[in-house]
């Protein structure tokens, strides 16, 4: 089962699994770029409230992501057993 990123809670991870077709192709090339590739193990580390971007750590990088960017990437979320 495949979620969006911006569902991920603090603390949870998971695995990228693709993109929404519908993402623009230059966003969906600039995540890659980033870092963000298919099977890459993606965690958020912060989810303030209110809608504000939420932190993510990918390929030992942090990244900020607000929504309307986050929903687009797909990941099969972790049990954090």
């Amino acid at each position: 089962m495949t979620v969006s990123l911006w569902t991920l809670t603090r603390g949870q991870c998971g695995a990228i699994d693709g993109f929404d077709k519908a993402l623009q192709d230059e966003y969906r090339i600039r995540l890659m770029e980033l870092g963000f590739h298919p099977g890459e193990q993606v965690s958020c580390l912060q989810a303030p409230a209110l809608g504000a971007p939420k932190v993510y750590r990918v390929a030992n990088t942090v990244f900020s992501l607000d929504d309307k960017i986050a929903t687009y990437v797909r990941v099969r979320p972790q049990s954090n057993d």
